[in-house]
């Protein structure tokens, strides 16, 4: 029996989220495997996606989300999760994000995966403390016995980036969360044709200036589309006057928000999913636009065409008139639409959950 142990870190600070979610789905899929004992060494915990969990799963209790105590929380759960592994001493302790101290003994072989290397990359644009987390994360990533990157393009940076020996690297795709198949609704959630937009705003490597100025100079687009932005927070101050100063009535730019229901019922309706990303560790909305049967267009940078592949309309994200002409190629053209959903059907087959804790089940038994 291979003893696997998840640690703490997503768990005490995401109630939700893309990393959790992953953590998630690989752990309780290797634990119905036989010949793996699992445990996700939760301690002190706020994440949503355990509470579906087997109890005998989960070690931990889960705790209310409170502000500013993430820290202390953290500080607790590094030294409960300490204690419970030296008791546990699994063959392989995979770490949930970037630690700045070894938790596992001696003895377990230790793995991390990295998703992007967003902070090396962009540093120049983040506050100082992201850019000192760069230093915590190539730590933990030096020391553990293997790596596994999400994305062939994470793993050519993370080799151009860090004197790391390319026999520790494993490449592993992700799997995806929502599906067309789990959320049907034929009720439009909005009148109004619209361009789809998912996800952070307000960084800048998310680019959204642009894509608001291209949307903003073809009136063949604010004409006929809704801008629609889902999730992260409200239209900010800035972005409310970003989008003054070019025009856009606010009528025509809806924010939204709310749970998975409600984003697969913006994808199914969609006109398109627009991606306008500088970078990405790998680009999870790009799978769930796809399996909606909602056609793609999205930058060329990054991991995006590696994921993609064929299944979308690519443009130059750092020209304005690459993304307006992308999407005017797209919205204008029921053939070009009528392609990219047919691909984007078969492109997502290539990517499931089973197969990504398939392949990490082969990463761990190269360890011992």
């Amino acid at each position: 029996m291979i003893k696997i142990a998840y640690d703490y870190q997503v768990f005490s600070w995401a109630k939700y989220g893309g990393i959790s979610r992953y953590i998630y789905e690989i752990a309780t899929q290797i634990a119905n495997t036989p010949s793996f004992e699992v445990k996700i060494f939760a301690g002190f915990y706020v994440n949503k996606y355990l509470d579906n969990c087997a109890p005998n799963l989960v070690k931990g209790w889960q705790i209310p989300l409170i502000p500013k105590s993430a820290k202390l929380v953290g500080a607790i759960d590094a030294e409960l999760s300490k204690i419970w592994l030296h008791q546990d001493t699994p063959d392989i302790v995979h770490e949930t994000y970037y630690s700045r101290n070894r938790i596992a003994p001696k003895r377990s072989k230790t793995v991390v995966t990295v998703y992007d290397m967003l902070h090396e990359k962009f540093g120049h644009t983040m506050k100082k403390k992201d850019r000192d987390f760069s230093v915590i994360k190539a730590n933990s990533i030096k020391r553990a016995d293997h790596i596994i990157c999400i994305s062939e393009n994470t793993k050519k940076d993370l080799l151009e980036l860090l004197d790391i020996e390319p026999k520790k690297i494993s490449t592993i795709h992700l799997g995806y969360f929502l599906q067309n198949d789990l959320f049907k609704d034929d009720n439009r959630p909005i009148e109004d044709p619209y361009i789809l937009y998912v996800g952070e705003r307000k960084l800048e490597y998310k680019n959204f200036k642009r894509l608001i100025q291209a949307y903003a100079t073809r009136p063949s687009l604010k004409d006929n589309f809704k801008l629609v932005c889902f999730g992260s927070r409200p239209f900010s101050t800035t972005e409310t006057a970003m989008i003054d100063n070019f025009g856009i009535n606010h009528s025509q730019i809806i924010y939204v928000s709310g749970e998975d229901k409600i984003l697969a019922n913006f994808y199914t309706h969609a006109s398109v999913f627009v991606y306008p990303s500088l970078y990405e560790g790998f680009g999870l909305p790009l799978l769930e636009a796809m399996s909606f049967r909602c056609p793609v267009v999205c930058s060329n940078t990054s991991s995006i065409p590696e994921v993609v592949a064929d299944a979308g309309e690519y443009f130059n994200p750092y020209e304005v008139d690459s993304i307006s002409d992308a999407l005017e190629r797209v919205l204008f053209s029921t053939e070009r639409t009528r392609e990219l959903i047919d691909r984007g059907k078969e492109r997502v087959k290539y990517f499931s959950w089973d197969k990504c804790a398939k392949q990490t089940q082969l990463v761990y038994k190269s360890l011992l």
